[in-house]
């Protein structure tokens, strides 16, 4: 290095504490992070809320909800699933994830700082054993929310929250939507009812709360699709997720704008939207879908989504279908061969394969990989070389697609369902 380079980074940087930041947007950040120059909120301390907000459960006793911009609500709620249960415990689970820090880097800000947003508790059900009550409880919790004209953003949950919140924040004028899912969500009657989480989109446009034309659907595959008619015959966008792997993240923002255009609209996400390599904790988990950071990138693409109309009716998003407990997610098991302890698998070879070609792909990060336990017997798959049998010990396994050739690779192992 140049010495008087050198100089300079001393003569700038020695002595400095953590909070001293010298780049102003950055600078703006650690001036309401930091309590003094180098100390800030611990991450793992305290009671966790959603986002690191203030908790502030008061306020839904109000008739302004404290002139609240956004209010973080947990729906705890899964009554309404048709596989897997367990999305009830979303909301705590979310509120439980630590965050390092509050600035989001690709739009360069740090969106908590900039809205007076606070976490208002969980909405409250008089029936942990009806769905229908619950739903009725729903609805009118979000329109309080919509009277006191807040944006919502609800964390659930399953995804038949989504029809109660539309029919509130729809109430006098349908909304349009974006919609983040493995499915479509626009099922008929099941067995009885209406109100489950695979049917939530036709009975809010139905009902008029929902406008199908200012509807889009992304990422859509799986086993379902049969069952989706009425996205198509209603009018709703859909964008299947080969669809979205051609076009590309920013063609399909753009067409999301296209779709929806100026008026309020809603945003819902659901975990199983992600491929279950990387989100296994949802209800109903469909190979082939996207990777964490292309959800992410999406949903930058919102920015400019109206969340209010001119009347100041809130309007708003939600995440559902999360936190399935862990004892109900899928384990790997060992079908063939039958290996001894520190034996090399006969089809170690592709995993050095694919391993190669993830280097080309993402450098020194190596093939990517889904961690689990399987009791007393375990499986260790190397990044670069053997697969082996190592006693009751925890394990890695590449099960990623190559994301070069997208072809999948199992090596020695499949998924056999929950663990016991």
């Amino acid at each position: 290095m140049d010495a008087d380079k050198l100089e300079a980074l001393r003569q700038k940087y020695a002595g400095t504490k953590g909070g001293d930041i010298f780049h102003p947007p950055f600078a703006a950040v650690a001036a309401q992070v930091f309590s003094n120059a180098d100390q800030r909120k611990w991450p793992f301390a305290g009671a966790a809320t959603f986002l690191g907000l203030p908790y502030r459960p008061e306020l839904a006793a109000t008739s302004n909800f404290g002139d609240l911009d956004v209010a973080l609500v947990g729906v705890p709620m899964d009554l309404g699933v048709t596989n897997r249960a367990g999305a009830r415990l979303g909301p705590r689970a979310v509120r439980a994830v630590e965050r390092i820090g509050p600035y989001e880097h690709a739009l360069g800000i740090a969106p908590a700082l900039h809205v007076n947003a606070a976490d208002i508790g969980d909405v409250p059900m008089k029936s942990r054993f009806s769905l229908e009550k619950c739903h009725a409880d729903i609805e009118a919790f979000f329109g309080s929310i919509r009277a006191a004209g807040m944006i919502a953003l609800a964390v659930g949950g399953d995804h038949s929250i989504t029809y109660p919140i539309l029919k509130a924040l729809g109430s006098d004028r349908p909304v349009g939507m974006v919609h983040i899912d493995a499915h479509c969500d626009t099922g008929g009657t099941f067995e009885g009812s209406k109100f489950h989480h695979g049917g939530p989109f036709r009975q809010a446009v139905l009902d008029g709360a929902l406008d199908p034309e200012r509807s889009i659907q992304i990422g859509i595959h799986g086993g379902a699709e049969y069952l989706w008619e009425f996205s198509v015959d209603s009018g709703m966008t859909v964008l299947h997720v080969e669809d979205v792997i051609e076009m590309g993240v920013p063609a399909v923002i753009d067409k999301a704008r296209e779709v929806i255009g100026d008026g309020p609209t809603y945003i819902t996400f659901d975990i199983d939207g992600i491929d279950p390599g990387f989100a296994p904790g949802t209800g109903t988990p469909e190979v082939g879908g996207r990777r964490a950071h292309h959800r992410r990138r999406r949903g930058r693409g919102g920015t400019a989504i109206r969340c209010n109309d001119e009347h100041g009716a809130g309007r708003g998003a939600d995440a559902v279908h999360r936190a399935v407990p862990d004892r109900a997610r899928p384990h790997v098991s060992i079908t063939r061969p039958r290996l001894n302890p520190g034996q090399r698998s006969p089809h170690a070879a592709r995993c050095d394969r694919l391993d190669n070609a993830n280097r080309s792909c993402y450098g020194s990060r190596g093939a990517a990989e889904a961690r689990t336990t399987l009791g007393s017997l375990v499986v260790t798959a190397c990044n670069k070389s053997a697969l082996q049998v190592s006693p009751r010990r925890s394990f890695s396994l590449c099960l990623e697609p190559d994301p070069c050739s997208g072809t999948s690779f199992l090596h020695d192992a499949e998924v056999v369902g929950p663990r016991p």
